[in-house]
């Protein structure tokens, strides 16, 4: 490995080189040296910006769920235009088709990483609770607008969407579900609360 050389943005190359493991390898093969390995700088770097692996996942988490804010900007911004069911198929797709099912299954299978994330997110797994927050925003949004039932819980359905856009794209092995799959899911869950 490189000694000396500087990185430019060494915590955003190392956040990439991470996000990229997940996507192609899974939870299970992110360590430090695979990460360092392919962010193509030395060990050491990793230790000089974080305390260590855990608080270096933790950071990379919070980076991540920090960038749902830009996606809940854009699907509250939907709301009113389109359909309900094609917009939100749309944010499910972004969601899941990026890193997050990877982000899901290393909060999951690390304890100390969720223990470092509970200041941040008490309950539920982080990533998908601060989604399904996003999801019931834009619900009420639409709501407001009179194309969701007055008297639909918002409460049941934001999470039931969230899990089932997670459980379509879970499945690392046979690739992303298509378009039509997802928005086939999407207004299966509204049936009876669109207006």
């Amino acid at each position: 490995m490189p000694t000396g050389v500087a990185l430019r943005d060494a915590k955003e190359q190392l956040f990439g080189a991470a996000e990229r493991i997940l996507v192609r390898d899974g939870p299970n093969a992110l360590t430090s040296r695979a990460v360092t390995t392919e962010a193509g700088c030395a060990k050491g770097v990793l230790h000089r910006h974080f305390e260590d692996f855990d608080d270096f996942l933790a950071a990379l988490v919070r980076d991540r769920v920090a960038r749902l804010d830009v996606q809940s900007t854009a699907l509250l911004g939907a709301a009113g235009t389109g359909t309900v069911a094609g917009n939100l198929a749309g944010a499910l797709t972004d969601l899941f088709e990026s890193v997050a099912v990877g982000i899901v299954g290393l909060v999951t299978s690390r304890d100390g990483l969720r223990a470092r994330l509970r200041p941040t997110t008490p309950v539920g797994i982080p990533l998908l609770t601060e989604a399904t927050a996003m999801i019931a925003a834009y619900l009420a949004a639409e709501r407001e607008r009179g194309r969701i039932a007055a008297d639909a819980d918002l409460d049941a359905l934001a999470p039931m969407l969230t899990g089932a856009g997670h459980l379509l794209f879970a499945d690392r092995e046979s690739g992303p579900p298509d378009a039509e799959t997802v928005r086939r899911t999407v207004t299966a869950a509204l049936a009876g609360v669109l207006r």
